[in-house]
């Protein structure tokens, strides 16, 4: 190492949780974080990219700090936000940090997402509500009429409380932590209930509501929050079903947990959106999700909710052979299994 560069240097790097690097006036690294190397820009003692390269050559000949950001590509990887800092060290040698910002910036286009879709979201049925409030009054003398726009109005008004609701419940559940406190959830119990909420709507459309598979199983976690889950799987499923179908509710057993299928006979989902579908705000049919007052946000929510519980939601679907959703949560322990074992 060249002797001007203070021997101390090499255990502070090694302590570094960030990239940074000392390059002297040929080009060459004489000191690399792990960082640093972990990105890949570091390759037989020369800056790998090419950006990097030429503000610490530029650092080198006029001595003035500076700031960029870089968007380093990794073979295999999605490419990476990098912040970083160029700055002499000495009279001869080039420090320079690297933040990898790409969390981050993830993070902000996420929340400048989310805020956007969640005002355009709230916009359509407040505008809605303003535009039918508008015309209930000119009708007032007209009792049909003013049924017929009543209805609408209330309509409009469920699906604003519908979406507000999701948007807390998803704001709560947003980092995915795990329940601190998970207690048994009879899942017969939980059906049951989901069916009673959906009894209406599936008999409207003349769905048949079934349910397969081993009863008396249960899992831990929150029955409330699992009770949205499942309920959101369901009335998608009767949403998006032709009439006469069925949609069928069937559990599996599995060592450690349990899986929780929610079928259907829709219209199935494109291979292309498989991947995007527990987005938020992420619509397959804009159009249809509208007719039916969708919000875009139940398979966010049973995502999150899965995670939450440690455990996952998963799909497969045909196009016009309809979609499977399955919830795999963790199995309640067997208690007089447990105590024989001991």
């Amino acid at each position: 190492m060249d002797t001007s560069i203070p021997s101390e240097l090499s255990a502070v790097f090694s302590l570094l949780r960030s990239g940074a690097l000392i390059v002297n006036p040929n080009g060459l690294v004489l000191e690399a974080s792990k960082p640093a190397r972990a990105l890949g820009l570091v390759l037989d003692q020369r800056i790998t990219n090419t950006e990097l390269a030429a503000l610490v050559q530029q650092v080198h000949e006029d001595g003035k700090t500076r700031k960029a950001d870089i968007r380093l590509r990794m073979v295999g990887q999605p490419p990476r936000q990098l912040s970083t800092r160029v700055a002499l060290l000495n009279t001869q040698h080039v420090l320079a940090l690297i933040e990898d910002r790409t969390k981050e910036r993830r993070v902000e286009a996420i929340r400048r997402d989310f805020v956007a879709n969640v005002s355009h979201e709230l916009m359509t049925p407040v505008g809605a509500i303003k535009v039918l409030a508008e015309t209930l009054t000119e009708a007032a003398t007209d009792p049909d009429a003013v049924r017929r726009f009543a209805g609408r109005l209330q309509g409009e008004s469920d699906r604003l409380v519908t979406l507000v609701r999701q948007i807390i419940e998803l704001s709560r559940l947003q980092g995915d932590a795990q329940l601190q406190d998970p207690s048994p959830v009879r899942l017969d119990e939980l059906i049951a209930g989901v069916f009673d909420t959906n009894r209406t709507d599936a008999e409207t459309r003349q769905i048949q509501l079934a349910c397969e598979g081993p009863t008396e199983l249960s899992v831990l976690g929150d029955a409330a929050q699992l009770a949205v889950a499942v309920n959101n799987l369901v009335a998608n499923a009767i949403a998006y079903s032709p009439e006469g179908t069925s949609v069928v509710v069937s559990t599996t057993d599995l060592i450690d947990s349990v899986e929780l299928g929610v079928s259907d006979q829709g219209i199935g989902i494109p291979q292309a959106d498989l991947d995007r579908v527990f987005e938020r705000f992420y619509r397959v049919d804009p159009a249809r999700a509208r007719s039916t007052g969708g919000t875009g946000l139940g398979l966010s929510l049973v995502k999150h909710i899965a995670a939450s519980h440690g455990g996952e939601v998963k799909v497969r679907s045909k196009e016009g052979r309809g979609s499977t959703f399955t919830l795999v949560l963790p199995k309640q322990a067997d208690t007089d299994s447990e105590e024989l074992a001991g």
